[in-house]
């Protein structure tokens, strides 16, 4: 199935890297023993740590930094420009001297649930839950459980539903 995977060959893979089919990967890095589900793209820039779970059909672009431990969910889409165009103010299509690549960060252990947005520019703490179908807008502080759109915290986590730091 080698066939139907796009590896770039500067991508810089961990050990024990799981990499199912239909996946585009470019000038991304990958730690030990992360899962990259089917209908996967991540690009160049994007740093993905150990021990993550990237589901099916998700979108991980330029700028977006994913810590230790970090479950990604369906179909989540991250953003990485706050005012995209296809075009210049002289009508050309846009190149990467255009704009400004904003980054975004996922701390370890945070969960994304299935078909949620992340603008550019926000950082989703430790452990943090983030609700199938929100849109984060801002930042998610550490512990914090949010939902809906835009993403507001509803409840924190007690100390017993946390996800241990002490081991790596």
């Amino acid at each position: 199935m080698s066939e139907f995977k796009r590896i770039s060959p500067d991508v810089k893979l961990g050990k024990n890297v799981k990499i199912f089919g239909f996946v585009n990967l470019y000038g991304c890095e990958i730690g030990d023993n992360t899962k990259i589900g089917t209908f996967v793209e991540i690009q160049k820039n994007a740093k993905i740590g150990k021990n993550c779970k990237i589901s099916t059909h998700t979108f991980i672009c330029e700028g977006v930094t994913i810590e230790d431990n970090v479950f990604v969910g369906h179909n989540v889409t991250f953003i990485n420009d706050k005012y995209p165009r296809a075009t210049n103010p002289e009508g050309r299509l846009q190149t990467e001297e255009d704009w400004t690549v904003v980054p975004t960060f996922v701390k370890k252990g945070a969960s994304i649930g299935s078909s949620a947005t992340i603008l550019c520019g926000v950082t989703i703490g430790e452990n943090a839950i983030v609700g199938a179908g929100s849109v984060v807008t801002k930042d998610v502080p550490d512990n914090a459980v949010v939902a809906g759109v835009p993403a507001k915290v509803i409840k924190f986590l007690k100390e017993e539903n946390r996800v241990d730091r002490g081991k790596d």
